[in-house]
């Protein structure tokens, strides 16, 4: 399975929507919080060229970006590719 990575809040509509998509796609994931641990939030907006919100969501370190943008990759049919990748 792929490394997951998401930055997000618990207070977000969109993390927990992006969290239940890759849930229901069997996907493990590593969470970070930005709110317990801000410290992390630049490391986030360096590794998202610039994204300030999140979700920001990187599969195997390629950044895919939010909610939106890993919903779209699903529906194109590009996230279980993704998914299984080693």
């Amino acid at each position: 399975m792929a490394a997951i990575e998401i930055y997000s809040s618990p207070f977000c509509g969109f993390c927990h929507a992006a969290k239940r998509l890759l849930t229901l796609k069997g996907a493990s994931f590593t969470e970070i919080d930005v709110i317990k641990n801000p410290q992390r939030k630049p490391e986030m907006v360096q590794r998202a060229k610039g994204g300030r919100t999140v979700p920001q969501i990187f599969i195997d370190g390629i950044h895919i970006g939010g909610s939106d943008e890993l919903h779209a990759l699903d529906r194109r049919g590009g996230l279980d590719p993704l998914l299984k990748s080693a």
